[in-house]
């Protein structure tokens, strides 16, 4: 063996990590928690963080990954008690928080919220409140507008893309 080959697999061995990022199954997801139970060939590891930066002040930034899919998981500073997901093969939901202002999305719509407003919710408003416009004419109010089965639409069409928790 070379001196060159000898000295590139020491420094290899110097720089390896002593514990590797491995390939897992997702066994359930705790969206409270922001954690999840995985298992490899042999053991199942509980509490792996789906987030590897947990922020006091409550942002969050959760991927969620799809029970039954594979992900990497990663250690934090090498230590085996404490993992995260690193990367993931199917992705059930997103989640994000920054304060008071949250954005989530799933398969069933997007959530856009602040404190106790959210986007939902004040577009089913704004809609209720158009169809309900009356003008005052010469002989009374007028009757509901037109188009109003038009506006039902757009509201049943917003219900089905934005969600409300």
């Amino acid at each position: 063996m070379s001196l060159e080959k000898e000295l590139a697999d020491a420094f290899r061995k110097l720089g390896k990590r002593s514990v590797d990022t491995f390939v897992a199954e997702v066994v359930s997801v705790d969206k409270e928690k922001g954690i999840c139970v995985v298992k490899d060939d042999t053991i199942e590891y509980d509490e792996v963080r789906l987030c590897a930066v947990i922020n006091a002040q409550g942002n969050k930034f959760f991927i969620f990954p799809k029970q039954g899919s594979t992900v990497l998981v990663s250690p934090i500073k090498e230590d085996i008690n404490d993992l995260y997901v690193e990367e993931y093969s199917e992705i059930e939901a997103v989640e994000i928080e920054i304060g008071q202002a949250k954005f989530a999305f799933d398969t069933n719509g997007f959530l856009f919220k602040k404190s106790n407003e959210t986007l939902s919710g004040l577009i089913n408003e704004l809609i209720a409140a158009i169809i309900a416009i009356t003008v005052p004419t010469a002989v009374g109010p007028s009757g509901v507008p037109i188009n109003a089965a038009q506006f039902t639409s757009l509201q049943t069409r917003f219900q089905t893309l934005l969600k409300t928790n």
